[in-house]
């Protein structure tokens, strides 16, 4: 899964990018590691797994991953093509989610390309560009569907009336993502590719001063989250500067600095964490002396389908998923007592994948 860091230039992009690079490089050895200077991988934080490995005396432990692009070059007049537009704009319709990063602080030394710190003006700077691309689209699939109604077939009527609904939010400034749809309206919309469809997190970049304050005190952060409340997305409040310097410290000295100032968890962490959740994603965890791994599936995956993120011939051969909860696995002590109290169950084709499950499959080829 691909996310796209976004912003205009001087709000924190590059920072944050920086930091989720560095943090990746010191991620475990990846089969695939060289990567463009572009793009960080960085691991889905999951304290179960290290619970997991001391039970199960693991020799290896394996998480999850997020990668992140970096996208650059958006000015006004993107969505024609102005400055780098056309690159930006191919390169934000590749990323399955959006992180906007959105300066909340104010600097005397660091100029903004609008001479003023106004983060809900930013916010709509880009999403304009967005819109007025996802505009242009939807006019010409609308013109379309409503050229083939003449053919009789009822679905381009269904098509039509949905596509006006998107082009009405479009011109009000919304994107899509903030029109309601049903589950077959959504397919449909899915499969347009449009980008402001695309889910978003905003990342309030904050001052290391303002990093002691209730977030909810900043005036620049309220006036961010409720403009993306209006678009049903989200805000994770950060500091990109902190996360650089973090994100380049040794293990001990992190330690140090997070009881220092009394962090429970680095804003790197939630900002990987919340993407995950955004993308509806959940984790399903395997264990064995060899290695314990989390294996990311979308949330709602029947067990067949997750058996084949192992390998395929585990879903071509399913019989079965023996399925233990990760909480009760631990309050056994082991997979044998688990076993033994009746708490492991033995799930079919049909069963829907939780989020915490510890699965061994059994199948046939």
């Amino acid at each position: 899964m691909k996310l796209g860091v976004v912003g205009l230039p001087n709000v924190g992009k590059s920072t944050l990018f920086n930091a989720i690079t560095h943090a990746g490089a010191e991620s475990a050895n990846y089969p695939f590691c060289t990567i463009e200077p572009n793009v960080g991988i960085v691991d889905v934080p999951d304290e179960r797994l290290d619970k997991l490995a001391a039970l199960y005396n693991s020799k290896k432990i394996t998480h999850t991953f997020l990668k992140f692009v970096d996208i650059a070059g958006l000015v006004k007049g993107a969505s024609k093509g102005e400055g780098l537009g056309n690159k930006f704009l191919s390169h934000i319709r590749e990323v399955d989610a959006i992180v906007h990063v959105v300066r909340c602080f104010e600097d005397s030394n660091i100029t903004h390309v609008e001479q003023s710190v106004d983060p809900v003006r930013d916010m709509e700077i880009i999403n304009l560009e967005l819109i007025l691309a996802d505009l242009e689209s939807v006019t010409k699939y609308l013109d379309k569907a409503k050229n083939m109604q003449k053919t009789g077939d009822k679905k381009y009527k269904i098509e039509a009336e949905i596509l006006q609904r998107l082009l009405s939010a479009l011109e009000q400034g919304l994107p899509v993502r903030s029109v309601e749809l049903d589950e077959e309206e959504k397919a449909y919309v899915d499969g347009l590719f449009l980008i402001t469809d695309k889910p978003v997190i905003y990342a309030a970049n904050i001052a290391e001063s303002d990093l002691a304050t209730d977030e909810d005190s900043l005036p620049l952060v309220a006036k961010l989250k409720e403009q993306a409340a209006k678009e049903n997305a989200e805000v994770l409040v950060i500091c990109a500067k902190v996360e650089e310097d973090l994100s380049m410290m040794e293990d001990d000295d992190r330690a140090i600095f997070y009881e220092e100032f009394g962090i429970k968890e680095s804003g790197l962490n939630r900002l990987v964490k919340k993407c995950y959740t955004l993308l509806g994603l959940i984790s399903y965890l395997t264990a064995g002396e060899p290695e314990t791994r989390a294996w990311t599936i979308a949330n709602g995956t029947k067990a067949p389908l997750a058996a084949g993120k192992i390998h395929s011939d585990f879903e071509k051969g399913f019989i079965r998923a023996e399925v233990v909860p990760y909480e009760v696995l631990l309050e056994c002590g082991n997979y044998n007592n688990a076993k033994a109290e009746g708490k492991v169950r033995s799930e079919g084709k049909d069963y829907v994948m939780k989020d915490g499950d510890v699965v061994l499959f059994r199948f046939n080829v």
